[in-house]
């Protein structure tokens, strides 16, 4: 079987999707033949081997020549957080090439990477939110009407940006139209929301085996004022895995995430981030390619079932593959 791990990408997730790609490339690596890099960039996408060799990829058919033979792979696992890889776009490629991937459909990624239409679309089937407005960049920006009806503090959030990329915390009025200006470089369209007071955790969850599987809860307790990249990436958050939480929260948790999983169409890998207010769990954000590096949730959930990534990893190309 021949495998793409793609990774990089067109936003300023793109490094972390290349630590995440390395680590899903070096893990499958170990143990599999035919493991090629797939590097997405604003300027090229192009197939690497193991020896750093680059081989430019034909998107519309999504095949590459090496030493005068035309190849094309069996699955992609996608591990590019951003654009293309969280949009559709990515998975737009592979479904006209008919080649299956470890992520969600293009109709379903172009619909979760928009917080504001999943927001929306999760309020239908139970999911309790923040209070919220959206703001465009050709909207004239008028501070007590953005603020009309929401208290501070709120976050200011590029509607699609990833990794706390344009997220921003006010907690004075005077500091919002700065926010919304600086979440406008990441996205045309921001989304400002009462900020929840609460303990925030991450719920990850895949389907392995044809089965649904809800991974241990994290709770995450940052020195930030938020989740920021800092804290996600640098140390600077303590992450408990599993969760200390009253069994009827778990049960919330697992409840409401097995419902957005089967209701919004998910597929693959994903990680559903919440604030818990009086234990009842708020939605933040569903995430479709979530972060895989060493210092990501998910690896550090899968690790507390006692299975290897390498098992993660492969289960997913298999449930890609039995998809076809």
């Amino acid at each position: 079987m021949r495998i793409a791990v793609a990774y990089g990408g067109f936003t300023s997730e793109a490094e972390i999707s290349e630590k995440s790609g390395r680590v899903v490339y070096e893990t499958l690596k170990e143990k599999l033949p035919e493991v090629y890099r797939l590097k997405i960039s604003p300027d090229a996408w192009e197939v690497l081997d193991e020896n750093e060799q680059a081989y430019p990829l034909d998107i519309d058919n999504f095949s590459f020549t090496k030493a005068g033979q035309t190849l094309t792979f069996d699955v992609v696992f996608n591990a590019v957080h951003g654009s293309p890889g969280e949009d559709g776009q990515l998975a737009r490629h592979l479904e006209k090439a008919r080649i299956p991937h470890t992520s969600c459909s293009s109709a379903v990624a172009a619909l979760t990477y928009d917080k504001i239409a999943t927001l929306e679309a999760a309020k239908k089937w139970g999911a309790l939110t923040a209070q919220s407005t959206t703001v465009h960049k050709s909207d004239s920006l008028e501070v007590e009407t953005i603020l009309n009806g929401l208290s501070l503090p709120c976050f200011v959030k590029a509607n699609r940006a990833g990794s706390s990329f344009g997220v921003y915390k006010i907690t004075d009025q005077e500091q919002l139209l700065e926010a919304i200006q600086q979440a406008f470089l990441e996205d045309e369209q921001v989304l400002i929301e009462e900020a929840l007071v609460g303990r925030e955790v991450s719920v990850g969850a895949v389907c392995l085996d044809h089965t649904l599987e809800v991974l241990p809860i994290t709770e995450i307790i940052t020195s930030e004022d938020f989740f920021t990249y800092e804290a996600k990436y640098l140390g600077k958050s303590e992450e408990i895995t599993p969760a200390s939480l009253p069994l009827t929260t778990e049960e919330k948790l697992q409840e409401i995430v097995q419902t957005l999983y089967h209701k919004l169409g998910l597929s693959g890998l994903v990680r559903i981030d919440f604030i818990l207010m009086d234990d009842q769990p708020h939605l933040l954000e569903i995430n479709t390619v979530p972060g895989l590096t060493r210092a990501s949730i998910v690896p550090q959930q899968n690790r507390c079932t006692g299975r290897s990534l390498f098992e993660l990893f492969n289960g997913m190309l298999q449930m890609a593959v039995a998809k076809k």
